[in-house]
């Protein structure tokens, strides 16, 4: 089932559940069709590859996996003064004559993200 997100690419945030949880990095990816986006840094998995005709060498890959957005929030502070604290987010829509704008709002803060 599609959901619509309010996470986007290269947002900081924090894991709140499973495995990695507490871990922080940044969207790498984002999948809405399935829900799902890669974190830098996190759910990192190894791959074993045989040698091919196109890849001779083979060998063994490391790369992010997707993990899935209920388990993601958005992180309220960024840089030195980075804390654990989250946020959820609220659109605030605003009519400026021809155009509509949409703007990112933290709920905690109220701040643009």
């Amino acid at each position: 089932m599609n959901v619509k997100t309010k996470l986007r690419k290269n947002d900081d945030v924090i894991v709140i559940a499973g495995a990695y949880k507490g871990q922080r990095g940044q969207i790498l990816n984002l999948f809405p069709k399935t829900n799902k986006a890669t974190v830098k840094g996190v759910n990192v998995v190894t791959k074993h590859k045989k040698p091919t005709q196109q890849d001779q060498k083979g060998g063994i890959d490391t790369f992010e996996a997707p993990i899935h957005l209920s388990n993601l929030a958005l992180a309220l502070n960024k840089g030195k003064n980075a804390n654990n604290q989250t946020t959820k987010l609220r659109i605030d829509v605003r009519n400026d004559g021809k155009k509509v704008i949409r703007t990112r709002i933290a709920k905690k803060s109220g701040k643009a993200v």
